[in-house]
């Protein structure tokens, strides 16, 4: 959500912002709430001098109470009665004028960053450095799915009669694997200064309202019948959510935290082959990275972050690529996004494993989260960033480390955490 007041004295530049995420449906939003503005200002004018007059009056009662004149005094205390009235219809009226103002500017999109490449959609995002040679081994790389059944490591079938389709089980020496990534990203973070938290995997509606937008929330987040709480899809949600209504001690910037949690969406996988696999879910589980800093480091944080998950990926042996996301790919809330991309050997091509966002001070701005400086008091800015998301991450790793008599390989970085095992053997059946 952008300031109201950056709204007010640059409408044309949020117009054109909306242009270049190809929104323009939104546009008249710009002027409805440049109107309901002046209206509830307005309005706020007249209550305070009401209240201001109200304040006068009332002393003027005592004083002529005091004096005994009495008929003076209960006319005063008509005009103060008549004042009131009006006073009571005001401020209902600047409350309605205010959650007008407020729903439409949740719909607003935020300022991207003048870097952003404009675009329509995920299809013109463009690619900004590799890492890591993308190669395409002499063999041919099997299914995902087929690598996991050759050592007995997935079930969907059982999944699907307890849970249905988009849930999995992983088993054995898969599930090891699985856990062992995990781990190593949580002491990765830890290893590059962030703290680590476990969050609650279930939030309420004002918090899922100050992290993302309507589209996203009705999209991805299942509720909870009868509760006010919504299943996470994210660690961010609870994480930002942590300093609702907050203001953070300006020293203790920047916030820097790295969280577990499992996370649950509603998007339903692809169809055909890809059902087979795990690469969409209903459930999964990431190690994030979550950062609240001033504004002035918030873009050196952006580079930091996204970077950790490519420093991360490549000691797993994972070829990665970093994709900027054009205008109209980014949510409503963001300012500029990337996403990093692993190499699949299997599909010669990369595909999604993460993605770093600064928002600004959105999120802060609709939860109320804010420091206190020198400058006074203001909204701190929010990142987030995935280190691993897997199973996807779990996919790349597969695929990467692979071998041609369908052994698969243990980075060494993961090999403390899988009892020292260098390789996995396929099971005989």
């Amino acid at each position: 959500m952008i300031d109201i007041k950056f709204l007010r004295e640059n409408p044309e530049a949020v117009k054109e912002n909306i242009r270049k995420k190809f929104q323009d449906s939104k546009l008249p939003m710009v002027d409805e709430v440049i109107a309901l503005d002046a209206e509830s200002r307005k309005a706020k004018q007249e209550a305070d001098e009401l209240r201001a007059a109200r304040n006068r009056i009332s002393k003027e009662i005592g004083g002529l109470m005091a004096q005994g004149k009495k008929e003076e005094a209960e006319a005063k205390k008509a005009e103060v009665a008549a004042g009131a009235k009006r006073l009571e219809e005001l401020e209902r009226s600047e409350e309605e004028l205010q959650e007008k103002i407020t729903k439409i500017m949740m719909v607003i999109p935020n300022i991207i960053d003048p870097s952003v490449p404009i675009g329509k959609d995920d299809s013109e995002n463009v690619e900004i450095e590799k890492f890591g040679e993308p190669v395409v081994p002499d063999f041919e790389v099997p299914y995902h799915a087929d690598i996991l059944d050759s050592i007995n490591g997935l079930d969907k079938e059982s999944a699907g009669r307890t849970s249905g389709n988009g849930f999995y089980y992983l088993i054995g020496d898969a599930a090891r694997i699985h856990s062992a990534m995990i781990s190593y990203a949580r002491d990765f973070m830890i290893d590059k200064g962030f703290t680590y938290c476990i969050p609650p995997f279930m939030i309420r509606s004002s918090v899922v309202n100050g992290v993302m937008s309507f589209s996203e929330m009705e999209a991805m987040m299942y509720k909870i019948e009868g509760e006010d709480l919504y299943l996470i899809g994210t660690s961010e949600h609870s994480m930002i959510g942590k300093f609702k209504g907050q203001i953070v001690n300006e020293g203790s910037l920047p916030i820097t935290m790295t969280s577990y949690s499992p996370c649950f969406r509603k998007e339903v996988g692809s169809h055909g082959m890809e059902e087979r696999g795990v690469y969409r879910v209903h459930q999964f589980e990431k190690q994030e990275m979550v950062v609240l800093c001033k504004p002035e480091d918030s873009m050196d944080w952006y580079n930091k972050m996204w970077s950790y998950t490519v420093e991360f990926f490549r000691s797993l042996d994972i070829p990665v690529r970093t994709l900027e996301c054009c205008s109209g790919d980014l949510a409503d809330l963001k300012v500029k996004s990337c996403d990093v991309e692993a190499w699949s050997p299997r599909q010669k091509k990369y595909f999604e494993v993460g993605s770093c966002s600064t928002l600004g001070d959105a999120q802060a701005r609709r939860l109320g989260i804010r420091t206190k400086g020198e400058k006074g008091t203001y909204y701190v800015h929010t990142l987030n960033n995935t280190v691993l998301a897997t199973p996807r991450g779990l996919i790349a790793f597969l695929e990467n480390n692979v071998n041609e008599d369908g052994s698969i390989r243990i980075p060494v970085a993961l090999r403390p955490y899988m009892g020292g095992k260098e390789k996995i053997e396929p099971v005989q059946k």
